[in-house]
């Protein structure tokens, strides 16, 4: 049976590169192949949880060889680590609506659905349960949410105080505080909550929050 896993340095030659030869060893790592095993990463992590995940499992669910998951890291430890710190270099584009009041409504509404999928409401609370034991996911986790999510509110909060919607010249700790209203609530109710967000609960949550933060 042929799997995605076959790789070497001849693939992808073109007609002039004949008589040229890949350093020995060498090995061109397909992106189709990649992709494949991220996303089977994410399905076995809901699937069966990190500590039961293992390398085979995912080159099953991939349909490679788990030569060719070894190609690109070096255990899962690295390989979640990866995925995770890859989320915050993706992150969210900042809403731009024009209101305060707008913004957290888009954002919320974009950051439910993504909370909501089957996967993410698997895998996210999983990773937390692991990131108590493992220091490096722990690490790894705080990045993603600092530069993913927290960036996205930095923004936010910028943008109404240029509009003059918040005051200028927040201190550290009001700021930090900002970001805190703006992100803790759907968090909690989406994750640590769960289940469906009652009608209407977005729209009152991004009002709500536009006011904490105009109290500021």
């Amino acid at each position: 049976m042929t799997t995605r896993g076959g790789e070497s340095g001849e693939s992808g030659k073109k007609p002039g590169d004949r008589g040229r030869r890949a350093p020995a060893g060498a090995a061109v790592l397909r992106e189709d192949v990649t992709e494949a095993i991220r996303a089977a990463v994410f399905e076995e992590l809901a699937a069966v949880g990190y500590a039961r995940m293992s390398i085979e499992g995912i080159a099953r669910r991939a349909g490679v060889g788990k030569t060719a998951v070894y190609r690109r890291w070096r255990s899962k430890l690295h390989l979640v680590l990866d995925l995770v710190s890859a989320l915050a270099v993706q992150g969210l584009p900042t809403p731009d609506t024009g209101t305060l009041e707008g913004d957290l409504r888009l954002l919320y509404e974009v950051t439910s659905r993504a909370l909501r999928h089957p996967v993410a409401s698997q895998v996210v609370p999983d990773l937390q349960a692991e990131a108590a034991r493992n220091p490096d996911i722990e690490a790894a986790l705080q990045k993603a949410l600092r530069e993913g999510q927290y960036g996205v509110a930095s923004g936010i909060v910028a943008q109404a105080v240029a509009r003059g919607e918040l005051r200028a010249g927040l201190t550290a700790t009001d700021e930090a505080l900002a970001l805190d209203l703006m992100s803790g609530p759907l968090y909690w109710r989406a994750v640590v909550v769960r289940g469906e967000l009652p009608e209407g609960y977005l729209e009152g949550l991004a009002g709500a929050t536009a006011a904490a933060l105009k109290a500021l």
